[in-house]
């Protein structure tokens, strides 16, 4: 073999070389994505579970409360048409919004649910033998857990969407993210509702 011969055979080990590793880093990552990928949507399952719980709760508190304020209609409306914008808002097949615009519209429903309920409550107020009643007193305490849970479930779902969104947007995978279509867009997160930083008026 003449020495063009053997320089041809080592720039075409080389170029083979080239592609095996590139095929393993371009394997590596999508497996390294994908992996977060399912981590993020698996958390988010944890969130619309909390936030479905609270919205269980809701009928049963109303009914309680209706009980001993039943002229508190605007109230009731106010608490039942937030429930419902909550429900209209779906994600789909259990994944978590790639899009900020589709995580904003199911944080303001959730938003607007627990604005709902702090009014119920401040309506509560008013009915010491309401809020001296087990039953209510229960719900109460089921809705304290439930909204603390959420609160842990948002962390770590934002946690999990940080570490997506750190690998999928560190070289070379960003260079190689295009490859995938949409399949890999950065994940959205939560964010904190306006006036969150005051302290709140009124304390379950």
């Amino acid at each position: 073999m003449g020495l063009g011969g053997k320089i041809a055979l080592g720039c075409g080990g080389l170029l083979v070389l080239l592609l095996l590793v590139l095929g393993l880093g371009t394997m590596g990552a999508y497996n390294s994505l994908n992996s977060l990928s399912q981590a993020v949507d698996a958390q988010w399952g944890q969130v619309e579970n909390v936030y479905q719980r609270r919205a269980d709760l809701v009928p049963n508190l109303v009914e309680t409360v209706k009980g001993a304020a039943a002229f508190e209609k605007g109230t009731f409306l106010a608490v039942a048409e937030a429930r419902a914008k909550v429900g209209q808002v779906s994600m789909g097949a259990g994944k978590a919004p790639t899009s900020p615009a589709a995580m904003a519209q199911f944080q303001q429903a959730q938003d607007g649910l627990g604005s709902a309920l702090s009014r119920l409550l401040v309506v509560v107020e008013r009915y010491p033998d309401l809020k001296a009643t087990q039953n209510f007193r229960d719900l109460q305490a089921q809705l304290e857990g439930t909204e603390n849970r959420i609160a842990v479930e948002r962390m770590r779902f934002n946690q999990a969407a940080q570490a997506f969104n750190t690998k999928r947007n560190s070289f070379p995978t960003v260079l190689l993210v295009g490859f995938f279509g949409d399949r890999f867009r950065e994940r959205a997160y939560f964010k904190a509702q306006p006036g969150a930083d005051a302290a709140p008026k009124v304390a379950f």
